[in-house]
């Protein structure tokens, strides 16, 4: 298939090299590609410059966000930033239509004036905007009414979702949750291409504010293993 990724940070690299293993087209959308080659510096997570990725993985193609959706058969994997992603996909919401677009996106808000108290080995704690009575994942579906968006990866450090094996032999679960059932299967899918065994359907995208709130336990649990410590979370029937 010929599959997007929107973002060039780390997890949307974890996508991107995985994809590419499995066979698939990737094309990867930036909000400007002569900017995103021209850093010669690590990015804020530390991963090398994107232009160092590129040479890495032949093949991978580097475009606008508007000409990766647009490049795309059916799939697009949003990985841009939470407090950016509403007004990024509505403004390639054309090449967006009729596509099935997976959301991963945590809406943290990073502004020092209003983080809660809770100290972290990376600093305090940011805030997520929307939270409980919506979700960031629902607010793109209102935006994008003609694109499937399906909310998951979002409970799990994206190199674990291309690679589940890597805890506890892959023994875990995965959630999914959106409005239309044949692109969460389309979704799942994936998830199994990529090695997963247990995906479990929330049901509709309201299950999305939960996957989103998760975020902040995630953080404790991570915490509490050790700054670095990669984990799974697995539902016991």
């Amino acid at each position: 298939m010929k599959i997007a990724v929107l973002g060039t940070g780390g997890g949307a690299r974890a996508h991107i090299a995985r994809l590419a293993e499995l066979g698939h087209e990737v094309h990867v959308g930036t909000r400007d590609p002569q900017a995103t080659l021209a850093r010669t510096e690590p990015d804020m997570m530390g991963n090398p410059p994107f232009k160092q990725f590129l040479a890495d993985h032949p093949g991978v193609e580097l475009h606008t966000f508007g000409d990766a959706a647009a490049a795309a058969d059916g799939l697009v994997i949003n990985g841009i930033d939470g407090h950016n992603a509403v007004a990024a996909l509505s403004a390639i919401a054309d090449r967006l239509a009729g596509k099935t677009l997976v959301d991963y996106a945590v809406p943290y808000i990073y502004n020092p004036d209003i983080e809660r108290p809770w100290p972290t080995p990376w600093g305090v704690n940011p805030v997520l905007d929307p939270c409980d009575s919506d979700s960031l994942g629902e607010q793109i579906q209102r935006a994008l009414p003609q694109t499937k968006i399906v909310k998951a990866f979002v409970t799990q450090e994206q190199a674990t979702v291309v690679d589940p094996q890597a805890i506890g032999g892959g023994d875990h679960t995965m959630f999914v949750a959106g409005e239309d059932t044949n692109a969460k299967q389309q979704v799942t899918d994936l998830l199994k291409a990529y090695g997963w065994t247990d995906v479990l359907d929330l049901g509709p995208l309201v299950a999305a504010r939960g996957m989103e709130m998760y975020a902040h336990m995630h953080g404790a649990i991570g915490i509490a293993l050790g700054f670095g410590t990669h984990f799974g979370v697995k539902v016991v029937r």
